[in-house]
């Protein structure tokens, strides 16, 4: 029988916007691995997704599975047959355990000798019969952190179910899910059209919601819609509106027909700082702001509506009249918290506590500054301006507007410094100690800013895992992970030439000045967890897993030192020596490793018998004086390019030198050579490591 299309929709009370999407996907692939795992390919699978349907539509599936022929391996022929031929007990015993007789078994032979088998032919289930098992155990498996039972039903999901598609063709699959009987009945718009509507085959379903129901079932056409909506309204009040994708995520997750509404607040609130204004739009209202050509915001917002009413202008005012108290409070915590300097709040951080064993935000402030102060001297930065900073960074998170705006924390105490008369450098670091704030987020520009960014994570880091409570899987309560790449990112991606042992035994000795009880090894493990962020960030940069350890087994200290090792070994790499010299490389650590003598300092050129030691030996003097002035310099990748021409040499040697001679003077002086050769490499990384 030819291939029919499979529409699946569970019909639900409003899903939550910001898990729709992550549903909607789960729930598609969990349909698919089904297929795949029943053995019946598909052609192409869409997904739908709306506040109040999940569905998935599947082309070209296959009315049933194809029959399977089924071997089962019996007793080999020298255990099933005596020396007459007569069947053994074990063969009877296989024949019956396979509904059949001795005589109806078959033979095979291969190189491992010969058995007795049994085929059979297992006939494929329809595939109708196989579906409803299929949904369920998708429907079981969707990221849910908290399902839900409603009324006295058994059935637990996100929401309560209302209705259920199961269309198989232009037949209906008749089965229970999440205590609903299937049909071939969807719903439209819960407004423009609640009433059910027909489906008569699986292909009809969007064209008929978006016709009939006034709902855009796909989520990625909906989305655009709104973008659309959104770019077009704002370019008619002549400014452009900023779109937030993960916002237009959660607005397209909200609405089923989309509408763009244009709404106004008054130009007297313009006077607040615009991410104040921002926040209130988009976090209490889901509104997308406007601005004008020179990013400055406009006294406008739009609002996407549900509904296509027929009085919008009324739906307009309520917008209006609801964003206006929410903007008043902003315009309220603006002109309080000016009242009172930052720097008066200082004494409030004493009534918070960061955590329980580390202190409060006051003691926090006074390590960081410390730290800060450190940070910047090494950076060649302003330290008193780094110390201040430290001392008023928490200072806003005791303030009005950061109490309502929690994610304004760090901006506001930028505008407020401003307002105090602090230096912008100082006013412009308490906004950039929180950078990055997310993966791809930008760093501090200033060096007072990069001060204090990296002096606040290091603190966190050294208390936390001093402690002992250090990330575990999923769970990082402290944003530990974070914080460590954004220190790494910070002295890579700024250049900043700071000992990050240095700087986490200092944050270590401060802690414990301030009488925090922390283990021992707390700056060691912490240098280790921030390596393996480190491993990460360059992974993702597409750095090879063994170049990373060619380098982390030198444990440089300095991020920014590291970095030019990777892009030195990352040269060296493509260079056509560099396969046989790391070859070289294992091989001499596994001489001088098995050597069960020390090996002596100095090399003596008045031991070299063979041309070929000679050779090596008088190549590498000339070299190592050039050598080390470049890896003085941390020209690393200049380095390994000169040493990249000892390629011949070193193969000649090892082509014609017994390294472990009988003679004591010779064998001591051969590994004196590679041990002097290796240390070379080794100055930059060991690249005994990298894989051909």
């Amino acid at each position: 029988m030819m291939p029919r299309d499979l529409l699946i929709e569970i019909g639900t009370e409003e899903l939550p916007p910001k898990a729709l999407p992550t549903l909607s996907g789960a729930f598609r692939q969990g349909i698919e691995d089904g297929f795949a795992k029943a053995g019946l390919s598909v052609g192409a699978v869409q997904e739908f997704a709306s506040p109040r349907r999940l569905a998935v539509l599947v082309k070209g599936l296959p009315v049933g599975q194809a029959d399977k022929t089924v071997e089962r391996r019996g007793p080999a022929l020298t255990a099933a047959f005596d020396e007459e031929g007569v069947p053994t007990k074990a063969a009877q015993g296989f024949a019956a355990s396979c509904g059949v007789t001795v005589d109806q078994l078959e033979r095979v032979e291969t190189d491992k000798g010969a058995w007795l088998v049994h085929r059979s032919v297992q006939p494929g289930r329809l595939t109708a019969d196989i579906i409803p098992d299929i949904v369920r155990a998708s429907l079981d498996r969707l990221p849910i952190p908290k399902r839900m039972r409603w009324g006295d039903l058994e059935a637990e999901f996100v929401r309560p179910v209302h209705w259920v598609v199961m269309l198989f063709g232009d037949e209906v699959i008749d089965c229970e899910i999440l205590s609903v009987r299937s049909g071939r009945e969807t719903r439209g718009h819960r407004f423009h059209h609640p009433a059910p509507l027909y489906l008569g085959e699986p292909e009809a379903y969007e064209p008929l919601l978006l016709s009939e129901g006034r709902v855009i079932a796909d989520f990625a056409k909906r989305r655009e819609a709104v973008r659309a909506q959104v770019l077009e309204a704002a370019a008619q009040l002549g400014g452009h509106a900023v779109i937030d994708e993960a916002l237009l995520d959660e607005v397209t997750a909200l609405v089923e027909w989309p509408v763009a509404l244009v709404g106004d607040f008054e130009q007297r609130f313009l006077e607040v700082p615009a991410e104040a204004l921002v926040s209130s739009m988009k976090g209490h209202q889901k509104y997308f702001h406007v601005i004008d050509a020179d990013g400055q915001l406009l006294p406008h917002f739009i609002a996407i509506a549900n509904i296509d009413s027929r009085e919008p202008e009324h739906v307009r005012a309520g917008n209006e009249r609801v964003i206006r108290p929410r903007l008043s409070d902003a315009s309220f915590f603006w002109n309080q918290d000016r009242k009172q300097p930052l720097a008066a709040r200082v004494e409030q951080l004493k009534t918070v506590v960061f955590q329980q064993k580390l202190g409060t935000l006051q003691a926090k402030s006074e390590r960081v500054a410390a730290l800060a102060r450190a940070v910047a001297e090494a950076i060649g930065g302003d330290a008193a301006q780094a110390e201040r900073a430290a001392h008023l960074s928490k200072c806003d998170l005791m303030t009005a507007m950061v109490g309502e705006f929690p994610e304004l924390q760090g901006i506001m105490g930028r505008y407020y410094a401003l307002h105090d008369g602090e230096p912008a450098e100082v006013a412009a670091a308490l906004d950039e100690q929180y950078m990055p704030r997310f993966a791809g987020d930008g760093l501090p520009a200033t060096g007072t800013g990069q001060a204090l960014a990296i002096a606040d994570r290091l603190d966190t880091l050294a208390g936390i895992f001093g402690i002992g409570q250090l990330p575990t899987g999923d769970k990082d309560p402290f944003a530990l992970r974070r914080a460590a790449l954004g220190v790494l990112r910070t002295c890579v991606e700024k250049q900043l030439d700071l000992d990050l042992r240095a700087l986490l035994d200092q944050a270590a000795a401060r802690l414990r000045s301030d009488a925090v009880k922390i283990a021992d090894t707390t700056a060691e493990q912490v240098f280790e967890f921030m390596m393996e962020r480190l491993r990460a960030y360059y992974q993702d940069a597409g750095v090879t897993a063994d170049t990373f350890e060619a380098v982390l087994a030198r444990q440089p200290a300095r991020p920014l030192d590291f970095d030019a090792r990777i892009r030195a070994v990352t040269a060296f790499r493509r260079l056509p020596e560099a396969e046989s010299l790391a070859a070289a490389n294992k091989r001499i650590q596994n001489i001088l490793r098995k050597s069960e003598t020390a090996v002596p300092e100095q090399v003596q050129a008045a031991l070299f018998v063979e041309p070929a030691e000679r050779a090596l030996g008088e190549q590498l003097a000339a070299l190592e004086g050039e050598v080390r002035t470049l890896l003085g310099e941390r020209r690393y990748e200049d380095a390994l390019c000169r040493l990249a021409g000892l390629r011949g040499v070193v193969d000649g040697f090892f082509d014609a030198v017994m390294v472990m001679a009988e003679d004591t003077k010779l064998r001591d002086n051969r590994l004196a050579l590679l041990k002097r050769l290796g240390d070379l490499f080794l100055e930059v990384a060991d690249i005994s490591r990298l894989q051909g």
